[in-house]
C-alpha cells in the first residue's frame, strides 16, 4: 500500500510523516525524507502516532445531556441557544475556546463566525498559553507577527542560543538538526539558558542555571555590554530601527544588578556575552521559559533588542527564533485566532482593517473591539457574563491555570458545547453537547509550522461514525443561524482559497502574511500541495525577513523597546516558601488524550511526579519515592517525588500532562495562579509560590490487569495513577486504613467468572504479593506493604503479558537467568537502562554510536541521548575500579 504524506499532529515543528494504515485499526509510521522540517527524523511521539489511532474511548456520535443524539438535533439546539444569547444578552455572551490542533481551515471557519457574523471577538486559542507573548513582543517590534528566520539557520549559526527550551525533550527533532550541524561543524556553539539541568544542556558548551523570570535582566545586560563594546551596528540601527538609545538606557538599569537578579556566576555572564558579542551568526531560540511568564511580551522584546542591535536578524544563521509547541499555532495566528487579532495579521483596533475583512467576508457585523482573552474568557463565564461556550479540540479544565476554578466556570456556564474525539475528558464531562471531531489521519487541511512553512495534512483512515470536521460543524451551525450562503463549503480547499485570497487584500494594506499566490489552487492541486514557506506570491515564496529592514510599522523601521526586569507575579512567603516550575516530559504531550493511549510512551515516565532539591525534600522529611502534596493559595496537587540536583534549590520541577482521567490529584496547573503579562494576556505558568509536605499513606501498591480500570471509588485512597501497558493498566496506588489486597485484586479482574488465587505474604516486610489468574493467563496482580513498592516493574509487566507462571511473576524482579532490562530510556525500541549498563561493562561499548549499532538505542529521535550518555558516563567509574 502507497504511503500517504501528512505532518504530524504534536508540536510546532511540523515533521512529515509517512503513514501507511495496517489494516487492523492502526498503520505504520515513519519520517518523511523529503520534508524539509525533519528530512526523515521522528521524535519518540511522532514515531508512535500510529498506536493512538484506535477507536478506544473515542466519541462517535452527537451527545445531548448525555445522551445519544443527531447532528440535526445538536446543530439545531446549539444554533437555537447561540441566537437567544445573542438577542437577550448582546454577541459577547457567546464565546469560542479553541486550539492550535485545529487545522487552518477549521480555525479560518470558526473566527469567521465569530468575528463576522456574531459580530464579537469571544474567540480565543490554548495558543494563549503557548505563544501570545511573543505574538505581543513580535509586533511591538517588528509591527507585525513575523517569525523572521528558518530551520536552516540552526544549520548555519556559528552561535545558537536556547533560551527557555528544553528542546531536546520538547521539540526532539529541531534538536536533532542542531546536535547534527554540532558534529558535522565543531566550532558551532550552543549556550543553554534554564534554571534547570535538562537533558538539552547536553548538548551546551555553556549552561546559564538563571532564577525563574529573570531573563529580562540577563538580556538587558547583553544589550548594554553590546553597546560598551562597540558592537552595536551602526549602519543596521541608523537605517532600521528606532528607540535604541532609550532601550540602552532603560537596559543600564538592570545591567548592574545582572548577577544578583539572575543567580548567576559573574563569570559565566561574562563567557555568555563575550561569546555573543563576537559571534555575528547567532540564533537565539526561544519558547514556553520566556513566554510563560507576567512579564513575557518584555522578555521577548529583550531578546529582539539584542538582534535589532546588533543587526543579526533576517540572514542566513542569525536571528531570534519562536518555536511553538502546537502543531498548528502559527496557523492559528495567520488566521486570527487569537481575540485581538483579525485575520491575516490584520488589526482588529484598525479601522481601515476591519472595514478591509467585512467587505470581504460580505459579513452582517464586524467585531469592533478585541475579545476576551483566556483568562478572562472563563472568568466571564463564572460570572455569568458569558452565557453560550463552544470548546474545540483541547482541554482548558486541566491545561489552564487555577484549573479548578476554570473547570468550575465552565460548569456554571449555562451552555457548553465541546467538539472531540474523546468521550471522557475533563473537559468533555462538563458539556451540555458533545460532538464528534475527525481526528488526525481522518481529517484534511494544512497546518503551519514555526518557521512558515504550510504542510498538508491527509486522511489515511475512514471517518468513524458519525464524526465530523470542526469546519464542518461550524458550517452547520453557521447556516442554521441564517448564515448558509456565506458557510457553503464543501471542502477544505474552498476555505483554503478563501483564505488565500484574503491575504492577498492583507498584502496589498502592507501586511506580511500573503499567499494569494496560491488562492487559485484547485482541488487537485490543494491535494498534491507540497510544504510551502510563505510568504507565497505573484513574485516571491518564503525567505526571510528583515535583513534590508522592511519592517510592518508605518515607517518600516524596527521598534527597540525600552524594558526592565519584574519580578515574578506570586511572592514568596513564609507559607508558600518555593517556587513552582512546570513543562512537559519526553514522551507525552498536553493532556495525554493522545499520546496516553501508547503504552510505550508511559515507560520512560508512568505517573505526575515533581523534581525536587535533596535539600528541599531533606528539610520537609521527603525520601525517594515519597508522595508529596504541592500546595498554594489556589489548589493542590498529589505527585511522586523526585529528588534531583537537576533543579535548583527552592524550587520544584513539576510536568503539566496529568489529568483526573489518569491520576487523583496529577492536575497541577490548579495550584496555578491566573496572572497574566498585561500586554500579551499569557499566563505565568512558571514561577508560582508553593510549599511542599510529605504525604504519610498507610499502605502503598503497585498493580497491573488486562481490563481497563478505575479506582475512583476505592474508600480510603489517598492517590492513585494509572498507565496504558502491554497488558492493559498499570496502577500506583496509595491510601489511609487497613488494605482488602485479596478484595482490590479481585475487583482489578471484575470480568473474569472463575479464576485463581495466589498470595504471598512476607510478614516481616508487611508486603502482600497477590495474584489472580484464569486459564493460566493472569488477569490482575498487586504488590502492596506499608512503604513504596520497590520491584523491577517493567520486568512484571513483560512477565504479565507474555503470561508467565503467577508464581514466577510475583517474585517481582527476574531470576538470575532472566536479565532485568531496567527502567525504559529509549522509547522508540524498549530499551532499558540496565541493557544498556550491561553492553558498556560486559562489551567494553563507551561512545553513542557503539550503543546505536549494538542496541539501536538513541537511533531514531535521538531524545534519549543524552540519558544514554548520562549511563555510560556513570558506568566509567565503575570500569575502573574493576
Amino acid at each position: 500500500m502507497t504511503p500517504t504524506r501528512t505532518t504530524c499532529p504534536y508540536c510546532g515543528v511540523g515533521c512529515g510523516v509517512l503513514a501507511t494504515p495496517d489494516g487492523r485499526g492502526r498503520a505504520e509510521i515513519a519520517g518523511d525524507k523529503t520534508h524539509p522540517a525533519n528530512y526523515g527524523r521522528l521524535c519518540s511521539k511522532g514515531s508512535a502516532l500510529g498506536e493512538t489511532i484506535s477507536l478506544e474511548g473515542r466519541l462517535l456520535v452527537p451527545k445531548i445531556g448525555g445522551e445519544n443524539s443527531d447532528w440535526d438535533k445538536a446543530t439545531a439546539l446549539i444554533a437555537e441557544r447561540f441566537r437567544t444569547a445573542i438577542d437577550e444578552h448582546g454577541p459577547d455572551s457567546v464565546a469560542f475556546y479553541v486550539s492550535g490542533q485545529l487545522l487552518t481551515e477549521d480555525y479560518y471557519v470558526a473566527n469567521k463566525l465569530m468575528k463576522g457574523y456574531i459580530g464579537a471577538a469571544n474567540i480565543d486559542t490554548n495558543s494563549r498559553l503557548c505563544m501570545a507573548s511573543s505574538v505581543a513582543g513580535h509586533k511591538r517590534a517588528f509591527g507585525a507577527d513575523t517569525v523572521p528566520g528558518t530551520y536552516e539557520d540552526l544549520e548555519q549559526a556559528d552561535l545558537i542560543v536556547l533560551t527557555g527550551s528544553n528542546l531536546a525533550w520538547c521539540h526532539p527533532v529541531l534538536y536533532q538538526r542542531i546536535a547534527a550541524a554540532k558534529e558535522t561543524r565543531p566550532g558551532l556553539r550552543v549556550v543553554n539558558i534554564d534554571p534547570r539541568v535538562t537533558a538539552t544542556c547536553e548538548l551546551a558548551d555553556l549552561h546559564l542555571p538563571l532564577a525563574l523570570g529573570s531573563d529580562v535582566a540577563l538580556f538587558n545586560g547583553l544589550l548594554l555590554h553590546l553597546a560598551e563594546m562597540g558592537a552595536v551596528d551602526q549602519e543596521y540601527t541608523h537605517s532600521h530601527v528606532t528607540g535604541l538609545e532609550a532601550s540602552i538606557d532603560a537596559a543600564s538599569a538592570d545591567a548592574t544588578h545582572v548577577a544578583e537578579i539572575t543567580g548567576l556566576e559573574p563569570g559565566l555572564i561574562a563567557q555568555f556575552y563575550a561569546l555573543f558579542t563576537r559571534t555575528e551568526k547567532v540564533v537565539t531560540v526561544y519558547s514556553q521559559g520566556v513566554n510563560q511568564s507576567s512579564s513575557g511580551s518584555d522578555k521577548v522584546n529583550a531578546i529582539l533588542n539584542c538582534h535589532l542591535a546588533s543587526g543579526r536578524i533576517g540572514r542566513p544563521g542569525m536571528g531570534p527564533f519562536s518555536v511553538t509547541g502546537q502543531p498548528n499555532a502559527m496557523g492559528g495566528r495567520e488566521v486570527g485566532g487569537l481575540a485581538n487579532m483579525l485575520a491575516c495579521h490584520l488589526d482588529i483596533e484598525n479601522p481601515q482593517h476591519r472595514a478591509a475583512v467585512q467587505g470581504f467576508w460580505r459579513s452582517p457585523k464586524i467585531c469592533e473591539r478585541p475579545g476576551l482573552k483566556a483568562v478572562d474568557l472563563f472568568r466571564a463565564c463564572a460570572d455569568g457574563r458569558v452565557k453560550a461556550l463552544w470548546i474545540m479540540s483541547t482541554n482548558p479544565a486541566v491545561s489552564m491555570p487555577e484549573a479548578d476554578a476554570v473547570r468550575d466556570a465552565i460548569s456554571a456556564c449555562p451552555f457548553v458545547v465541546v467538539s472531540d474525539i474523546l468521550e471522557d475528558t475533563d473537559t468533555a464531562r462538563l458539556a451540555d453537547v458533545l460532538l464528534p471531531a475527525t481526528g488526525w489521519g481522518e481529517k484534511s487541511g494544512t497546518v503551519t509550522n514555526s518557521d512558515r512553512t504550510i504542510s498538508r495534512q491527509r486522511p489515511f483512515l475512514p471517518v468513524p461514525g458519525e464524526a465530523r470536521p470542526d469546519w464542518r460543524a461550524v458550517s452547520d451551525v453557521a447556516a442554521a443561524m441564517g448564515w448558509a450562503d456565506d458557510f457553503a463549503y464543501r471542502n477544505p480547499a474552498e476555505i483554503f482559497r478563501e483564505h488565500a485570497r484574503l491575504s492577498g487584500i492583507a498584502g496589498k494594506m502592507g501586511r506580511d502574511f500573503d499567499i494569494s499566490g496560491l488562492a487559485e489552487i484547485s482541488d487537485q492541486a490543494f491535494e498534491d500541495l507540497a510544504p510551502t514557506r510563505w510568504p507565497v506570491t505573484g513574485a516571491t515564496q518564503g525567505g526571510r525577513f528583515f535583513a534590508d529592514g522592511g519592517f510592518f510599522t508605518p515607517d518600516a523601521k524596527a521598534r527597540a523597546l525600552p524594558v526592565k526586569h519584574r519580578g515574578l507575579a506570586a511572592p514568596l512567603t513564609d507559607r508558600y516558601p518555593l517556587r513552582l516550575n512546570t513543562g512537559r516530559v519526553r514522551d507525552h504531550w498536553h493532556t495525554m488524550t493522545r499520546t496516553a493511549r501508547a503504552p510505550r510512551l508511559s515507560k520512560h515516565i508512568a505517573e505526575p511526579y515533581a523534581e525536587i532539591h535533596p535539600t528541599d525534600a531533606a528539610a520537609r522529611g521527603i525520601s525517594p519515592a515519597d508522595l508529596l502534596r504541592v500546595e498554594s493559595a489556589h489548589g493542590r496537587a498529589t505527585l511522586r517525588a523526585l529528588i534531583t540536583h537537576r533543579t535548583p534549590e527552592g524550587t520544584i520541577f513539576v510536568p503539566m500532562h496529568w489529568t483526573a482521567v489518569w491520576s487523583s490529584q496529577g492536575r497541577i496547573d490548579a495550584a496555578i495562579a491566573a496572572a497574566t503579562d498585561p500586554v500579551s494576556g499569557q499566563p505565568e505558568l512558571k514561577g508560582m509560590a508553593v510549599e511542599v509536605t510529605r504525604l504519610a499513606p498507610d499502605w502503598y501498591a503497585f498493580a497491573a490487569c488486562r481490563a481497563d480500570w478505575s479506582p475512583y471509588a476505592l474508600p480510603g485512597l489517598a492517590y492513585w495513577a494509572k498507565a496504558r501497558a502491554a497488558p492493559g493498566i498499570r496502577v500506583e496506588l496509595a491510601g489511609f486504613g487497613q488494605l482488602d489486597a485479596a478484595a482490590l485484586a479481585q475487583h482489578m479482574a471484575w470480568d473474569v467468572a472463575e479464576s485463581d488465587i495466589l498470595e504471598i505474604t512476607d510478614q516481616r516486610a508487611g508486603m502482600t504479593r497477590l495474584g489472580i489468574s484464569s486459564a493460566g493467563q493472569p488477569q490482575a496482580v498487586l504488590f502492596a506493604g506499608p512503604d513504596p513498592v520497590e520491584i523491577a516493574r517493567d520486568f512484571v509487566l513483560d512477565a504479565f503479558d507474555k503470561g508467565m507462571p503467577m508464581a514466577s511473576l510475583l517474585a517481582g524482579r527476574p531470576a538470575a537467568d532472566q536479565p532485568d532490562p531496567g527502567a525504559t530510556v529509549c522509547s522508540c525500541f524498549d530499551i532499558g537502562a540496565n541493557t544498556i549498563l550491561r553492553v558498556v561493562q560486559d562489551e567494553g561499548l563507551t561512545t553513542l554510536d557503539q550503543i546505536g549499532a549494538r542496541l539501536r538505542a538513541g537511533g531514531n529521535c535521538g531524545s534519549c541521548r543524552p540519558e544514554i550518555r548520562r549511563l555510560i558516563a556513570e558506568a566509567q567509574p565503575r570500569l575502573a575500579a574493576e
